[in-house]
């Protein structure tokens, strides 16, 4: 089947809005009131919440940098943001969890994982080494899931209150655990929990929704699930997944959608705005573009993010718009400095 994809006009990149049934507050306060939501989870506020607005970023944005939860922490302060989707690596460190090691990139026979500093020749992995590291993580791993039945829950309380007390909301933590046992998937919501999240994400697909959505609502919160290029793949939907429960909600990818289809986001946020819970912005390319699909500065790719900052805006929807930073960083700034012209560059559209 040919997916009809509607293409944004390069000369306005203002969308005509399609008509829905059902007004947009009863929407929103029905989600909010779903069986087993017991209760309303703020967006956030503080520092970044722009005329009702709340932009945040997810953790990813600093992966060029250490990443501790204290220093996520102080990333997010110095960029000027109150609200993040928190990954699952700082979580758990805070917690005491067993580390994992990771396998290196090119972790096969003839490549060194990572290269070598000043672009030098490095050393090969033999078999044997690469088992050695194989063997290695899978213990690791084995130490972390029984590290997960009996969690310290005080150690996640308290990084909650760490970061409220710097006026950071943690709205999401990225746990991913669709392919965990069902005591993980338990803990993974319960900790979420103490962080003060509303949910749990997880990359989207029919299976996952269907194993993650009974466990959100049990817990009284949502899995909320993030695309890459799915949209752009013969016959998928979101309202696949969205059918299983009515506690699995979306962690829309405004970016990649656009970048793998050309469609206009705020299609989609339309349509499905009552069950999205948060919104990934990058700027990028569209796919027939010059290069294509391809991440840029703010400002200087295709996405139409002002359109879809001020639908929200102007609808006074509950949905929290997190920068994902994924273009090249140039060589005299870094991630934080990056995350903050990005902040600028949403403020100065909403203000």
């Amino acid at each position: 089947m040919t997916k009809s994809i509607k293409r944004v006009d390069r000369a306005s990149s203002t969308m005509s809005r399609s008509h829905f049934i059902g007004t947009t507050a009863a929407a929103a306060a029905a989600f909010a009131m779903l069986p087993g939501c017991r209760r309303t989870v703020s967006t956030g506020g503080g520092r970044s919440n722009f005329r009702g607005v709340q932009i945040g970023t997810i953790s990813y944005s600093f992966r060029s940098m250490p990443g501790s939860a204290e220093e996520i922490l102080g990333y997010l302060v110095d960029a000027g943001l109150s609200s993040v989707e928190l990954m699952s690596n700082p979580i758990e460190a805070f917690a005491g969890a067993p580390e994992v090691p990771r396998m290196p990139r090119g972790a096969f026979p003839g490549r060194r994982p990572g290269g070598a500093p000043g672009g030098r020749q490095a050393p090969e992995l033999s078999e044997e080494e690469i088992a050695e590291l194989r063997a290695a993580r899978e213990v690791a791993v084995e130490e972390l899931r029984k590290w997960r039945l009996s969690p310290p829950m005080e150690r996640f309380e308290a990084l909650h209150k760490m970061y409220n007390d710097e006026g950071v909301t943690i709205h999401i933590a990225k746990f991913s655990p669709a392919n965990w046992s069902d005591e993980e998937i338990d803990y993974a919501f319960n900790a979420a929990k103490a962080l003060g999240a509303y949910g749990v994400t997880n990359e989207i697909s029919n299976e996952a929704a269907m194993r993650l959505g009974p466990f959100a609502e049990k817990h009284g919160m949502f899995a909320v699930f993030h695309n890459h290029g799915q949209p752009a793949e013969p016959g998928f939907t979101f309202d696949a997944p969205l059918s299983f429960n009515p506690n699995v909600a979306l962690n829309y990818d405004a970016g990649h959608a656009f970048g793998f289809t050309g469609e206009h986001p705020n299609i989609t946020i339309e349509r499905l705005h009552d069950r999205i819970k948060s919104i990934h912005l990058k700027d990028k390319t569209a796919p027939d573009s010059d290069p294509g699909n391809t991440n840029m500065p703010w400002g200087q790719g295709e996405t139409p993010i002002a359109d879809i900052l001020r639908l929200i805006q102007r609808e006074k929807w509950p949905i929290n718009c997190d920068i994902e930073l994924e273009y090249q960083i140039p060589e005299d700034s870094d991630a934080v400095a990056e995350v903050r012209k990005c902040v600028e560059y949403c403020r100065d559209i909403l203000t």
